[in-house]
């Protein structure tokens, strides 16, 4: 296949070319005229499945022949490997790091949070297979010189010791990245001894990792051996190549891998010919892309060799340039363009770390029932089962809630087994019943009163209910396999519902996904030891996001999402590269929290710039393709965002290019990226609707309310449509899933304390005292406020006005008798067919036969004017007491009627009876009445709200912001 050569073959394919099909031509083109069996003992090692996939492909579509051997590197060493220990589980070693990390924190709590003891164990992990990997030992950390660093990294350090047995057993136990360096080693010498002497080509990597680079050392060498490389620059000139041998100076280049390449294998840029004559999509852009890539030393050179680059408008003419305001723009963007490219036959692949973005375009393309084929899938925390699995091991942690049954109640997967239909029928009737009886953390008891009271819940299901949700706390430190046990045996529980087995949670590609995970875990846990609830679910979370899950055949054979791995030996008729700013592409480097950046290239480690040098050699490959879209997002959703380097150099370049027309050729980018956004706009502008008027609805007569409470008289009179709402529509605002220490509970929590405290001192003739008030204060938050905070703040509160109270209520009691506690009262008006229903808080009798009401306010109560005019709960009690409205007391005249304020500035606030008598009360009452069920009055949406800022139950419903409190009600008789 290969004529003998003096030096080492490595062969390149340009940026921008269709990579797998360039390595099928050049084969067949080099094997032409040759017997058909030479081909069969062709060996082409690729390192992604993808690739050997698509490689096959191109010979899959003719002409017919012998093909090939296609193996990735995997199988590749695999017969070398046959005698080596089988290597250690990833999963297994992170356990053994957790336990030191774990003694490390106990010993150093500053170094890092408990919650990211997985992480830290991740990170040391992945540390230990690069060390592995590059061929780096322990001693060599240890004897690294950190005088001049801080003492965090001298503790790193010292931490090594402790886990160097990692790197000595490697023989014993190898992890997958010194099993694969083992391997290749014993390939090499192997090779050394007995060199193939059939054609062995390795393509499409770039050497980024040492033990890569050992192997291409070696078949490089090999009689008949080859070196592919993908996006190799063909227009870089010799002396730039020359400057690129520090990495810590050009380590972020695209090309610096294939520099490290040629140093190993002493060969220079001018060796490395091309894999077959073929040319680029556009040469004169993979010259402008290689200018504007050069490393920032020789940066000068724009000025130099920038005028040789000729017509930019012919080097852009096919890229086009979208500045999304938004990253919602600018996925739609992506999306419609993706959606043509379907519609006209072309593959389109889109290219971007920024999974965000990634999501957001596959929602976009679902609007054209378009579902992308994505090669990162989806992270299996995020499956159905995953979900599932995360949210049962928080029912160890704490107390169920509401909020945690109901979640996974409503789950797909619970049970999934049979009868779900039933089951979420029961589900919707026990959260109806948990809202309206306020139920913030159910238990048996008040589950099986559920039960007792609504007789659309089955007896059998509530049960079930219990057995798999209540009582599940698991506290202290247990066994991680102990926890892993019960986790399981809960969740097939839960998912079976009713019936035995495991329901549907173990079907489907995630679950099959999710059952390795288990029984990887399952076959390690003894190795973890004990482990607290809050740590499991952490550990537990942190190994399935290390997992996804794809199905191949989902997605649409054209439209693609691929990571910047599968970008590199990929290509496509139209590359669309997003989310090109700062901090997305390239990433940010991840923190190292056990070698900075000095100490990692003093040991000879990858440097924290390898990523972004590997992003760099993506862009350049991809932004070479026949049509390219560079897309980014002008604003976060914090703030506006910084292009991607690359980007700007590219912008900056053409820019400072007049006569070679790259104004020009921008403003052209531009305006076709514009072209777009206008039509996202288009698609996203809607006809307009004319808002809605201030609605002021007449209903017919006989849907008018007959009967109100007292404190629904102020809600008449400042929002009539909320009166309307609730009465003649019946509907009800939907109550709190979790109730929450509001005002509301305070008020009812504050009433009942004092109506505890005066009814018992009054039927044990006794003084109200400060210290009576408080042990009663102590047992009614315990009984009815179960937030710690709030139950001490509350009482807090309580303690601060105890003396005004008792104070207060001394004067009380000179001056009258408390005779009912919460009285209810009910007054007819039988001429308008209408009831007055209301409940005075407390009811005091003077001496002469007087009546003196009081109400309880915790917030500030209203003042004189706004009870003359709004509130008048307490004017309408009394002259309810006048008429002997309240039941079981006797008409007797009302003396005073007070609010009685318990805020942080305690006062009592009484009503207007001198200024407003009660005569005068219920004449203006019943005409208030009268004018809206016998006159016809609409009831207008706010019509007299305290403040603009106030809101109402009702305020959707009645389509407020369509319409403001300067707008007419328009009136409207409904029939």
């Amino acid at each position: 296949m290969f004529d003998p050569a003096e030096f080492p073959r490595v062969f390149g394919v340009p940026p921008g070319a269709d990579f797998p099909k360039v390595l099928v031509d050049g084969m067949c083109h080099r094997m032409a005229g040759c017997p058909p069996e030479d081909m069969a003992r062709v060996e082409v090692i690729v390192n992604t499945t993808r690739m050997a996939r698509r490689v096959s492909m191109l010979f899959d579509d003719g002409p017919a022949m012998l093909l090939p051997r296609i193996r990735l590197l995997g199988d590749f060493s695999r017969d070398a490997a046959a005698d080596l220990p089988a290597s250690a589980s990833p999963l297994r070693q992170r356990f053994e790091l957790i336990q030191l990390i774990t003694r490390l924190l106990e010993q150093q709590p500053d170094l890092a949070a408990r919650a990211s003891i997985y992480d830290l164990a991740d990170s040391l992990a992945g540390l230990f297979d690069e060390m592995s990997g590059e061929g780096v030992d322990v001693d060599t950390i240890e004897s690294l010189d950190v005088s001049d660093q801080s003492g965090h990294w001298a503790r790193a350090q010292h931490f090594f010791a402790i886990a160097r047995h990692f790197l000595e057993d490697v023989n014993a136990a190898p992890g997958q990245e010194a099993r694969q360096r083992l391997t290749i080693e014993r390939l090499i010498k192997k090779w050394t001894d007995a060199p193939p002497q059939h054609p062995v080509i390795l393509a499409g990597s770039t050497g980024s990792r040492g033990t890569m680079m050992l192997l291409m050392q070696a078949v490089a060498k090999l009689p008949q051996g080859a070196i592919v490389l993908p996006g190799f620059d063909t227009d870089m000139p010799a002396n730039v190549w020359q400057q690129m041998s520090d990495a810590l100076e050009a380590e972020d280049h695209p090309q610096f891998r294939f520099r490290k390449l040629m140093d190993a294998l002493a060969i220079t840029p001018q060796q490395i010919s091309p894999w077959h004559t073929c040319t680029a999509p556009n040469p004169m852009r993979n010259r402008l892309v290689s200018l504007a890539m050069r490393p920032a030393p020789v940066t000068d050179q724009w000025l130099t060799e920038g005028p040789t680059l000729g017509d930019l408008k012919t080097a852009t003419c096919d890229i086009t340039l979208i500045e999304a305001t938004t990253q919602r723009e600018e996925a739609l963007a992506i999306a419609a363009r993706m959606r043509k490219a379907a519609q006209d036959g072309q593959t389109c692949a889109l290219i971007s770390p920024d999974r965000m973005l990634t999501r957001q375009v596959t929602a976009a393309l679902d609007r054209w029932r378009i579902v992308p084929d994505d090669s990162a899938g989806q992270p299996l925390q995020l499956s159905p089962p995953g979900r599932f699995l995360r949210h049962v091991s928080s029912l160890f942690q704490r107390n169920l809630t509401s909020e945690a049954l109901l979640t996974l109640l409503k789950h797909p997967l619970t049970h999934s087994g049979k009868d779900r239909g039933n089951h979420l029928l029961w589900t919707r009737e026990l959260e109806l019943w948990i809202r309206r009886k306020a139920v913030t953390y159910p238990d048996p008891e008040t589950l099986r009163d559920c039960a007792l009271t609504n007789d659309s819940i089955d007896a059998g299901w509530i049960e079930w209910v219990i057995s798999a949700f209540c009582a599940k706390e698991l506290s202290g430190d247990v066994d991680l396999s102990d926890r892993l046990d019960a986790h399981i045996v809960l969740s097939e529980h839960i998912a079976s519902g009713q019936e035995d087995g495991s329901g549907a949670l173990w079907l489907e590609g995630a679950g099959r996904k999710a059952v390795q995970v288990v029984n990887d875990l399952r076959t390690h846990a003894p190795v973890a030891g004990l482990i607290t609830a809050t740590d499991y679910s952490d550990l537990f979370g942190a190994v399935l996001a290390r997992e996804e899950v794809r199905d191949r055949d989902e997605g649409h054979p054209h439209i693609l999402i691929w990571g910047t791995l599968e970008a590199r030996v990929q290509g496509a008729d139209l590359v669309i590269l997003g989310g090109l700013n700062e901090g997305s592409w390239p990433e940010a480097p991840s923190p190292d929290p056990w070698l900075n950046r000095k100490m990692r290239h003093d040991a000879g480690l990858l440097l924290p710039e390898r990523r972004i040098g590997l992003s760099a050699h993506d862009f350049q490959q991809a932004v070479c393709a026949p049509e390219v879209w560079i897309t980014r997002a002008i604003r976060s959703d914090e703030a506006e965002t910084v292009p991607s380097r690359w980007v700007n150099r590219l912008l900056n370049l053409l820019g400072g290019l007049p006569d070679q027309n790259g104004p020009e050729a921008l403003a052209d980018m531009r305006s076709r990226g514009r072209v777009w956004i206008n039509n996202i706009h288009a698609l996203e502008t809607f006809k307009e609707t004319p808002p809605a008027s201030r609605p002021s609805p007449t209903p017919p007569q006989a849907a008018r309310p007959r009967r109100l409470s007292v404190t629904e008289i102020k809600r008449l009179i400042r929002d009539p449509y909320a009166v309307y709402a609730k009465h003649v529509l019946r509907l009800r605002p939907l109550d709190p899933l979790m109730r929450s220490p509001d005002a509301l509970l305070r008020g009812i929590i504050v009433h009942e304390i004092l109506e505890q405290l005066i009814k018992e001192s009054v039927a044990e003739d006794q003084p109200v005292t400060r210290a009576r008030l408080m042990e009663i204060s102590e047992t009614v938050l315990a009984q009815n406020v179960p937030w710690p905070t709030a139950r001490a703040l509350w009482k807090a509160r309580l303690d601060r006005i105890a003396d005004h109270i008792v104070t207060e209520e001394a004067k009380r009691r000179q001056r009258a008798t408390p005779i009912a506690f919460e009285a209810r009262a009910r007054a007819d008006i039988d001429d308008l067919d209408f009831t007055l229903t209301g409940t005075a808080d407390r009811l005091d009798r003077t001496s002469n036969g007087d009546l003196i009401l009081y109400d309880y306010k915790t917030g500030a109560p209203p003042s004189a004017d706004e009870q003359t005019y709004f509130d008048k709960q307490l004017l309408l009690e009394a002259a309810m007491a006048e008429r002997g409205a309240f039941k079981d007391i006797d008409p007797a005249d009302v003396a005073d009627a007070i609010y009685i304020g318990l805020g942080p500035k305690p006062k009592d606030q009484p009503a207007p009876l001198g200024e407003t008598p009660t005569e005068t009360v219920w004449e203006e009452f019943t005409r208030l009445i009268g004018a809206y069920l016998t006159d016809g009055k609409g009831f207008t949406a706010r019509r007299a709200m305290r403040s603009d800022m106030d809101e109402s139950d009702y305020d959707q419903l009645a389509r407020f912001g369509e319409w403001d409190a300067t707008d007419d009600p328009e009136p409207e008789a409904l029939t």
